[in-house]
């Protein structure tokens, strides 16, 4: 169980928009974009380093 219900993906053939319905209270939401390339084989390394432990919000 975590912070994210359902979402959905909405093409308006621009660069699309994604809504999220959220399960609980967060206490900060912001984006995290690298402005550097990276390999598909080293995303799951990138996801562990840049996010938050689980259940933290």
């Amino acid at each position: 169980k975590g912070y994210i219900g359902e979402f959905e993906i909405i093409d308006d053939h621009r660069s699309g928009k994604i809504v999220v319905n959220l399960n609980g209270r967060l206490n900060k939401c912001g984006v995290i974009s690298p402005r550097f390339d990276c390999p598909i084989r080293d995303i799951e390394t990138w996801t562990k380093n840049l996010l938050p432990s689980r259940q933290f919000g």
